[in-house]
């Protein structure tokens, strides 16, 4: 497996639209051996999640989760591949949160996103699935789609004075592990 280069903000590939995989081409070792090095790309990035334009492959392909997961712990993510998402609900219920990205390094947005969704798709081996998500799994399903369709977070911010760099969000924004959440300093 290889790391892979991340592109990052700027690049005209983050906001292509990404072009459907056909099952003659998910099943090709080159996609395998794609899907494996962005799992291993994710993992040396710690991030959750990685779409295939983030690492400068413009097809509908996403990975997230966690490889060593417990699948049987409800708080985990474990290990996802879908590839051709097609989303079958998003709430109009939504609710706002703290997200970065592999591709805007170093910087945190306050970002809208739908607390439940329902999205359809192909995994690594063809077979097709539905993910029925809410919370967290459901913003980061939503973050990595986003990638595929050339629509980074900031598009998605409704106030862009909650863009922050991840040392004054650290600071300021946090939330302090104390409970006082007021974001100043003690």
């Amino acid at each position: 497996m290889s790391i892979l280069k991340i592109s990052r903000l700027g690049h005209p590939i983050l906001r292509r639209v990404a072009a459907p995989l056909t099952a003659d081409v998910l099943a090709s070792a080159d996609l395998q051996r794609l899907i494996d090095d962005m799992v291993a790309t994710m993992v040396d990035e710690e991030g959750i999640g990685l779409a295939a334009p983030q690492v400068h492959a413009s097809v509908r392909l996403v990975v997230l989760g966690d490889p060593d997961a417990d699948a049987e712990d409800s708080d985990s993510l474990p290990l996802t591949v879908l590839a051709n998402p097609i989303w079958r609900f998003r709430s109009a219920e939504t609710d706002e949160a703290w997200e970065g990205c592999l591709s805007l390094p170093g910087l945190r947005g306050w970002v809208p996103r739908s607390l439940r969704v329902v999205v359809g798709g192909i995994d690594r081996t063809g077979r097709a699935v539905e993910i029925t998500a809410q919370g967290y799994l459901a913003r980061v399903l939503q973050h990595e789609i986003d990638h595929l369709d050339g629509v980074l977070y900031p598009d998605r911010m409704t106030d862009l004075t909650r863009l922050t760099f991840l040392d004054e969000y650290r600071r300021y924004w946090q939330p302090d592990p104390d409970g006082d959440d007021d974001g100043d300093e003690d």
